[in-house]
């Protein structure tokens, strides 16, 4: 058995969700029932994957998107991570290089778990366990992200995930999205400058609207509520997303001319500790105390629209 493609799976009258442990702890399918037959929602992962970025959805942990040069300032300190992106930043956090364990598994719920001091050359100054959980009930699916600090030191952190949905389900038009944000960052680089402010016209989907044409790779804070977003596949299926209110920030990306994008519920922004370091406020990073563990959680409940 290839333990790089092993798929652990999950599912009940609503749901079928593939994961997969051995490529960063991914997730490798998300399918919902749709008049009694089972379609993708998530964009599938293909045969040939071998990096979690082409799955339907994989961790960050234990941080969320860039980090500027890969230079991480922390408390009147500097620590060089190892740049993994073209771009010359450390991105997505350390937890999607290294294939993750399964510690629970059940019909409709599992838990991946990833241990960095057990495994050399990760890309963060202090140890940790991240521990996500993937559980189904009813027309929910709920994804809980948990992150212990397992180091001698105070860290600070983020987490997130990064679900890659299809735009066009069961032959649906293109997808309706409504966001319960107010605020956005200027993004230079896809990394924020200083504080939120104004949404732009092309990222704001504060009024439910087709995703359209336009590039978008947007990071959102000022959530109005549990509610966080609404995706509607016309005449095919709608899903609600409700996020806890540690993951105050959402990122967006819609590519013009694919078949997928992105909505990514997370706690920090885009490049946070460089931020917070230099006094911007609302970053969503939090303090990790040694042997402390911090969780949260998002859920998407799918309705038939059929």
């Amino acid at each position: 058995m290839d333990t790089m493609t092993s798929t652990v799976t999950i599912e009940n009258d609503r749901w079928r969700i593939g994961l997969l442990p051995g490529l960063g702890g991914a997730v490798a399918t998300g399918e919902v029932t749709i008049g009694g037959q089972r379609q993708h929602l998530l964009r599938p992962t293909p045969a040939d994957a071998v990096i979690p970025n082409r799955t339907a959805s994989y961790p960050l942990v234990p941080w969320s998107n860039r980090i500027r040069d890969g230079l991480l300032r922390f408390n009147g300190r500097e620590y060089q991570l190892r740049r993994n992106w073209p771009d010359g930043t450390a991105i997505h956090g350390a937890g999607w290089d290294y294939p993750w364990n399964v510690t629970a598994h059940s019909d409709s719920a599992a838990t991946l778990e990833f241990m960095s001091h057990d495994v050399y050359g990760v890309n963060w100054p202090w140890s940790f366990t991240a521990a996500f959980t993937y559980a189904l009930d009813g027309d929910t699916f709920r994804w809980t992200y948990a992150l212990t600090n397992t180091s001698h030191e105070t860290f600070p952190a983020g987490f997130g995930h990064h679900p890659y949905f299809l735009r066009s389900v069961a032959g649906s038009a293109d997808a309706h999205l409504q966001l319960d944000v107010e605020r956005a960052y200027d993004l230079v680089d896809c990394m924020a400058t200083g504080e939120a402010g104004p949404i732009r016209a092309a990222a704001d989907f504060r009024t439910a609207r087709e995703l359209g044409t336009e590039f978008v790779d947007d990071c959102f804070t000022g959530r109005t509520g549990d509610h966080l977003a609404t995706v509607e596949w016309p005449g095919a299926v709608r899903i609600d997303i409700t996020a806890d209110a540690l993951l105050e920030h959402a990122v967006l990306y819609i590519p013009p001319g694919r078949d997928f994008f992105a909505l990514e519920p997370v706690s920090n922004a885009n490049d946070a500790f460089n931020l917070d370091e230099d006094g911007v406020p609302g970053t969503g990073l939090f303090l990790l105390q040694p042997g402390e563990t911090r969780t949260a959680s998002f859920a998407m409940t799918a309705t038939d629209l059929t």
